[in-house]
């Protein structure tokens, strides 16, 4: 029943009829229900039980990590930063940099919120690095690959990610040890996957995006800043546009275009500051764990325990952000309000989508249908790490939501992991997200917003994003078997 439901739900997504994921989750659940012989009366109930139970804990966190995302770039927090990785742009570096801002932006944001929050500081190092190495059409790869890879690798392998936290909440992982263990894996994943494979791909992919869109993210196009650059201003050994005027020492055209929007009020917030707001959900989400192993059962323990369960833990990220970043740049009560708004309705999707899949999952398990499948993997003698990254990539791959591939293995897995430690479901949380966002390509909406929002043809955005994605899943995923080999 179990693969005759999966064939469907492909082939309601990817048919003529285009069908919504949520849509042909809830005609797929309904469908599985009945096959399994749940009584009809049941149904309902099955359902609503398994998407409000799923969206209990998991739809608080994702609805408040995208108010944090959406405040963070409003108050200017994303531009201070942006300026930083900016100002330090060199050759050897820059690749480096934009991994580690893509990689602390994309903390609170899932990827297409941190890829359209990042995007202006791609297309500005970009640009400066081209202008100032004299266009090599090389630097715009370099500079795009390590922000997909931290992206991606977030995405699928950390929460507060939804993915991710709908792996926790449904294999009743621990929050703070998975997000412990998926920074561990994520380390060598980002460097391999991003600057690494930059350095070899760039010079491979001959690109340049069209006058409009880098006119779109800086404010000029490629010919104006190389001609203010030639006349205006110096090219520093380093690699940085970083000419003045004689007069009054104000930069350049094409320097300034290399500036990202502050906040909605213009006024400059700090950037460190910025930095720790971005960070305040995981520290505390990390201190619970590092309690429980020191002191167990102690004051401290059962403090951090509060403040860093997954929903107080965001909820004091957006607090902290609101008293002293959304203060400091100035926003009124309506404009913060604003922004919340802003930030909640570009994730009803993928709460849809979540809801969907906890419906689904509630059907499996009424149906006894994952303890079948646990039996059978025991007989084939399946490592289950290895099952739940296969379960979520081929369910990614063919529904063309790495969500769906999430909460689907999810659920189909619950069942395996009743004794396991731990260190070993944490895993298999890493694992499954590394497996949804392998081949991630023309059938995912994430493909075609990097090749759109670089310009690239179908070749190009394959041998960037698709294949960085599908290095991130692979790396990651030997990641997770070299910890398990030392953990479980």
């Amino acid at each position: 029943m179990v693969l005759a439901s999966i064939a469907l739900l492909i082939l309601l997504i990817n048919w003529r009829a285009k069908m919504h994921p949520f849509m042909a989750l809830m005609v797929v659940s309904v469908l599985a229900a009945l096959a399994a012989g749940i009584p009809a009366s049941k149904v309902p109930e099955t359902l609503a039980e398994g998407a409000g139970g799923v969206l209990g804990e998991t739809g608080i966190v994702v609805f408040l990590g995208a108010m944090l995302g959406r405040l963070l770039a409003d108050t200017g927090a994303v531009s201070r930063i942006a300026d930083l990785v900016i100002a330090h742009s060199r050759p050897k570096t820059a690749p480096w940099l934009v991994t580690g801002v893509s990689f602390l932006l994309g903390v609170p944001m899932f990827f297409e919120v941190g890829m359209v929050v990042v995007l202006p500081v791609l297309y500005a190092v970009a640009l400066r690095l081209e202008v100032a190495s004299g266009r090599p059409r090389t630097w715009w790869v370099r500079t795009i690959v390590p922000a997909v890879a931290a992206l991606s690798c977030l995405h699928g392998m950390l929460p507060p990610h939804p993915g991710p936290v709908v792996a926790v909440t449904g294999l009743h992982a621990d929050m703070g040890l998975t997000i412990l263990l998926g920074v561990i894996c994520a380390v060598p994943t980002v460097i391999i996957a991003g600057p690494l494979y930059a350095f070899w791909i760039a010079p491979r992919v001959s690109l340049e995006p069209a006058s409009e869109l880098i006119r779109q993210f800086t404010g000029v196009t490629m010919d104006d800043a190389i001609s203010a650059s030639q006349t205006g201003g110096e090219t520093t050994e380093g690699g940085s546009c970083a000419g003045q005027s004689s007069a009054g020492g104000s930069r350049t055209t094409a320097v300034k275009a290399t500036r990202v929007a502050g906040s909605q009020t213009g006024r400059p917030v700090s950037t460190a500051l910025a930095m720790i707001c971005v960070l305040v959900p995981v520290f505390l989400m990390l201190a619970h764990t590092v309690t429980e192993l020191a002191v167990p059962g102690s004051a401290i323990d059962h403090v951090a325990a509060f403040a860093g369960s997954p929903v107080i833990a965001m909820l004091i990220g957006v607090l902290v952000t609101c008293a002293t970043l959304a203060v400091q740049a100035g926003m009124s009560g309506q404009q913060i309000r604003d922004s919340f708004g802003k930030g909640l309705s570009s994730i009803a999707d993928v709460v849809l989508i979540i809801a969907g899949g906890g419906a689904f999952n509630a059907v499996l398990k009424a149906s006894g249908i994952g303890d079948a499948i646990t039996h059978l993997a025991d007989s084939v003698s399946m490592n289950p790490l290895l099952l739940g990254w296969l379960i979520g990539l081929v369910l990614s791959f063919c529904t063309g939501s790495a969500t769906v591939g999430i909460v689907s293995a999810t659920g189909i897995l619950a069942p395996m992991v009743n004794d396991a430690s731990p260190a070993f479901v944490s895993l298999l949380v890493i694992a499954i997200g590394c497996g949804s966002i392998s081949l991630n390509w023309v059938n995912h909406s994430g493909f075609w917003f990097i090749k759109e929002a670089f310009g690239m043809t179908i070749g190009q955005a394959t041998k960037t994003h698709m294949t960085v994605q599908t290095i991130v899943s692979v790396v990651g995923f030997a990641a997770v078997w070299v910890l398990s080999l030392f953990l479980t």
